[in-house]
């Protein structure tokens, strides 16, 4: 669980009629300007609890993700409902990433606390997520890119509001973020984006 940003460069409302459409864009924007030949093998890193309703948005994502994204073999998911990435096993798992795959270029994905006009909105921004800092967790920063989802308002006895958060927004907004990153592979691999690993 982190904070959102006070700043959000790129953002979009899960109730917008083109959440879907206009958050594919962005990744896709993102995606491009920053998988650079450098990197190799594509992780998605869904970090969160499904033992807490706030906080399950990764894990959702990830389980969503896991079957669909299965052709792309330079693309692996990390933390799903039934292996979660949280705060017990994120710097193993960071350090997993960095020693088993090839120059890995590093998607993070969390939920995130953030003022009452902002829930429900996603983003997509660059450099490192800060996992645990909306509930005052020292955790290591992760990501070349992050993608977060504001599921409820922050500032006062997060844990609680997490647990309060509803399952109805956390489940639009997972569909609406792995949506969107299935589309934007499929678009970037149907343009050749991908072309390196085609033999």
């Amino acid at each position: 669980m982190s904070l959102s940003p006070d700043v959000v460069k790129k953002s979009v409302n899960i109730d917008s009629t083109k959440a879907y459409f206009d958050f594919s864009s962005m990744l896709t924007d993102y995606i491009k300007n920053y998988y650079t030949n450098q990197y190799e093998d594509i992780i998605f890193l869904c970090i969160g609890s499904d033992r807490s309703t706030g906080d399950s948005l990764g894990p959702l994502i990830g389980y969503k993700l896991e079957k669909h994204l299965s052709q792309y073999t330079h693309i692996k998911i990390l933390g799903t409902l039934d292996r979660p990435v949280h705060a017990k096993n994120l710097e193993e798992t960071i350090q997993h990433i960095y020693s088993s795959y090839n120059n890995p270029f590093v998607i993070a994905i969390d939920a995130c606390l953030g003022k009452m006009d902002r829930v429900g909105c996603v983003t997509v921004n660059h450099g490192p997520l800060k996992p645990g800092t909306g509930v005052n967790k020292e955790l290591p920063s992760v990501g070349d890119i992050h993608i977060t989802g504001i599921v409820n308002i922050g500032g006062y006895m997060q844990y609680m509001v997490l647990q309060s958060t509803r399952l109805n927004l956390v489940m639009k907004m997972a569909d609406t973020i792995s949506d969107a990153i299935k589309f934007t592979l499929w678009d970037l691999n149907k343009k050749m984006f991908f072309s390196r690993y085609i033999n």
